[in-house]
């Protein structure tokens, strides 16, 4: 028996275990000092009014045998998928429900949908980069080349057409960096991919933090999109199911690959290793998608951006360098001093009790940057960056 040798390629350590594993040893040798967290972009409010009244009433149904649901399908219950429709419609786009597949998060989605291309593939991804990109493409032993974000492009880096990629990752808002790709720059690279036969991985879990006039918020506001894109969102950040776990992948019916339509291979592939989100869940994230659930998230997400605009408001008095903040929950900052990613970690945690994300765990180009997240409350928020000021 022989395991996948991939897996010994990987770092060692998921790099938020690694921060975990710091900040517990932190923990135990200072018993009693307050730990203030802005590293792991979780969220902190609770669940939308119109979520909580659908999942209560959902479980009362799953309790009658008259209402009672089994297996449901593989894609999704069309009231959801009809429903996420509707939400792209307001956008401007328009979708079938057979090209709207439910997920239990955009996470699963972004790793699982792999399964449908060859190991032979060329994959082309951004650095620094959300590590979930290339661990999965490691571990199925993949070439991988990187895109290199920085300072001068505002971690926003353009296509190269003489580098060649089958498959490529584009994350925006971007996790980590916090930048927002305008329909122009999501132009060039709908080129890019449809000139090479490439397929576009585009996530879109934070589209619903873009508040900025004429950004687009689904790569399928730019033209030519349908034929070399495929879109992941979540409700995780949009609605806080980082816990109750929901999301969509859209494949438009038109984008084939090998002459094969990529819709149905994931159709296949779904029916065969995945057996849906609970129809309780599913009607939660239909609240989402009604006038007075999107009113409440929307309300959530604004009080998100506000905490960004506390920490980007500290960061501008500082005089620290910083991208993000604006259409993102994720503000990403260049470390004072010249100290590296891990170093002002260490000493963010030790002198103001301060958890970031150091920006080397987002690979090689997040060197010497750092990230903090929006997802808090506003007390805490205010209180780490006054602490942040006292020690910069």
């Amino acid at each position: 028996m022989k395991i996948n040798g991939n897996y010994l390629n990987l770092q060692e350590s998921y790099l938020f275990l690694t921060v975990a594993q710091k900040v517990e040893a932190f923990r135990r040798a200072n018993p009693g000092k307050p730990v203030y967290r802005l590293g792991i972009g979780d969220v902190t409010l609770p669940l939308a009014p119109a979520v909580v009244a659908a999942l209560k009433e959902a479980s009362d149904e799953m309790g009658r045998a008259e209402t009672f649901k089994g297996y449901g399908d593989y894609e999704g219950y069309g009231f959801l998928r009809e429903a996420v429709c509707g939400y792209y419609a307001k956008k401007g786009v328009d979708l079938k429900p057979g090209e709207v597949f439910i997920s239990d998060g955009a996470k699963s989605d972004l790793g699982n949908i792999l399964d449908i291309f060859s190991n032979d593939n060329t994959v082309l991804i951004p650095d620094p980069v959300y590590p979930v990109y290339v661990d999965t493409n490691i571990m199925a032993g993949r070439r991988v080349m990187f895109m290199e974000g920085s300072e001068g492009n505002g971690f926003l880096p353009m296509p190269d057409n003489s580098v060649p990629a089958d498959i490529i990752y584009l994350c925006s808002p971007n996790n980590p960096t916090g930048g927002v790709y305008d329909k122009e720059q999501l132009k060039a690279w709908v080129d890019y991919a449809n000139g090479r036969g490439a397929v576009i991985l585009f996530d879109g879990a934070y589209e619903s933090f873009v508040r900025s006039e004429g950004l687009p918020t689904s790569i399928y506001e730019v033209d030519g999109a349908r034929t070399c894109a495929i879109e992941f969102c979540s409700l995780s950040k949009t609605a806080g199911f980082t816990g109750t776990r929901c999301g969509y992948t859209v494949i438009p019916e038109g984008l084939e690959r090998g002459g094969q339509p990529l819709n149905k291979l994931w159709l296949r592939r779904q029916s065969t290793k995945f057996n849906g989100v609970p129809y309780i869940i599913q009607r939660g994230a239909q609240a989402v998608f009604t006038e007075t659930g999107m009113g409440q998230v929307r309300r959530n997400v604004d009080y998100y951006l506000a905490n960004a605009k506390v920490i980007a408001d500290a960061l501008t008095e500082k005089g620290v360098w910083f991208t993000g903040g604006l259409n993102s929950p994720y503000i990403w900052l260049k470390c004072p001093g010249g100290m590296s990613s891990w170093q002002f970690f260490d000493y963010l945690l030790e002198n103001a009790n301060v958890v970031g994300t150091p920006g080397a765990g987002f690979g090689a180009a997040g060197e010497g940057f750092f990230r903090l997240t929006a997802f808090g409350g506003r007390e805490n928020i205010e209180m780490a960056m006054r602490r942040f000021a006292g020690v910069i």
